[in-house]
């Protein structure tokens, strides 16, 4: 049975892991010194050797139940068809056309800026931040490559804007499981989560901007072919629509083949592989993610996530202390799942006890739920948004993170937010809006 009391020493498995991972980068300056596999693979033997009580194949039925977590597994199989696009993409020209028809259009010190809003536009249709980044980072790669800016801060671009669209998206799981958890309505949510963070959105804009105004390189334009750019048009106008990423990465996928076919650059079997040779290159990101479902499913099960709970809402005296607290708890609990989404769903209950015992608007806890969650997702090293984005910039996420602009800048919002009170919203119940 689920430690309900908390037990620090349960968060020892992520604290092993981070070390190793962080730690032997900065140490060495080389974040790829030590293999991020096998930090994962020390911590899942720590955390498999903890609590005693139980037995061995009692624990590792309870880490595979973590590593086969639905929302997990949703997740991989983005990452399967992410790989697969990206490659099946770019094998029939889709990044050079793509590439060269951004550099025609947009002024240099405006690609970043470009990458950035078309995140936030793509994932606030689609509602998912990594199918958004596996769409966008081969784009953002692929205009480093032309110019002198740093992938690093490409893709770091993309992420920002991913993060953007995926915290207010309606139809995003952190919107639902925010909503749901509160009680309030999803329009209501939005209003009030888009005030606080648009400032931060477009402060990152003007800070992309400052940051490549001195990008003097002289790229020459190559044509391009409008027919090689339909695949990511077509992944574009799917998102628009609301169509489940996983069909709109699948439909992709298909039109990149059938363009290939017509057109020469693809036979069936170098088709074949390319889909193959995109599957295997996210075969480290994939056997990372099931480990840390299953890592971070033996933490809560020993009481680390409840720790967490119980020690952030020790001290609540005031309403802002406890918006400080909700905000607390989601991030907390997040860099130790490394999930958005599971994040909320675990606070949500004690945040909503929280919000009504000290009367925080539901719309205001709802935000703070997906606003922090969020931030913190865009941040961690070890998050599945770093990690794919990084697959595709050949960096690592540690240097990823210097870049994180809008997450950074989401959570100084929203701790502002909190200071200000800010929106100011009506405290009366629907009863008194009614009897009014």
């Amino acid at each position: 049975m689920e430690n309900k009391k908390g037990n620090g020493w349960a968060l020892l498995p992520l604290g092993v892991f981070l070390v190793l991972f962080v730690g032997s980068g900065i140490i060495t300056g080389d974040f790829y010194k030590l293999p991020v596999l096998v930090a994962i693979i020390i911590a899942s033997i720590v955390a498999l050797s903890m609590n005693r009580k139980d037995s061995l194949n009692t624990k590792v039925e309870r880490f595979a139940k973590g590593a086969g977590h639905p929302d997990l597994i949703i997740m991989v199989l983005i990452f399967i068809l992410a790989g697969a696009f990206s490659e099946a993409a770019k094998g029939m020209g889709a990044v050079e056309s793509t590439v060269n028809l951004a550099l025609s259009v947009l002024p240099q010190n405006l690609l970043v800026v470009g990458l950035f809003v078309i995140g936030a536009f793509i994932s606030l249709s689609m509602g998912t931040s990594t199918g958004t980044i596996a769409a966008l980072a081969p784009i953002a790669v692929g205009i480093s490559s032309e110019t002198d800016i740093s992938a690093a801060l490409a893709v770091a671009a993309v992420i920002g804007g991913a993060m953007f669209g995926d915290n207010l998206s309606i139809i995003s799981d952190t919107t639902i499981a925010a909503v749901r958890t509160q009680q309030t309505k999803m329009n209501d949510k939005f209003k009030v989560n888009f005030l606080i963070v648009l400032p931060a959105a477009i402060l990152t804009m003007a800070i992309l901007l400052f940051m490549t105004l001195g990008n003097t390189s002289d790229v020459s334009v190559q044509e391009f072919s409008w027919i090689k750019i339909l695949p990511y048009i077509g992944v574009l106008i799917a998102a628009l629509t609301g169509m489940n990423v996983l069909a709109t990465l699948t439909g992709g996928i298909l039109l990149a083949g059938i363009i290939g076919l017509f057109d020469g650059s693809y036979t069936l079997e170098s088709f074949a592989k390319a889909i193959t040779t995109g599957i295997s290159g996210m075969s480290e990101l994939i056997i990372l993610s099931l480990l840390i479902g299953g890592v971070v499913q033996l933490i809560k099960h020993n009481g680390g996530i409840h720790f967490l709970l119980n020690v952030l809402t020790r001290n609540i005296k005031s309403r802002k202390g406890a918006e400080f607290s909700i905000a607390g708890l989601v991030s907390a609990t997040n860099l130790s799942t490394a999930n958005n989404t599971i994040s909320i769903i675990t606070v949500g209950p004690l945040a909503k006890e929280i919000a009504d015992e000290y009367g925080i608007d539901k719309r205001k806890s709802a935000s703070l739920l997906d606003l922090f969650s969020c931030s913190v997702q865009g941040i961690v090293p070890y998050g599945a948004q770093m990690l794919i984005a990084a697959e595709f910039a050949k960096v690592s996420s540690v240097e990823l993170m210097p870049f994180a602009f809008y997450p950074i800048l989401t959570a100084v919002f929203g701790i502002l937010a909190i200071l200000f009170n800010f929106p100011k919203l009506s405290t009366k119940t629907e009863a008194e809006k009614q009897a009014a």
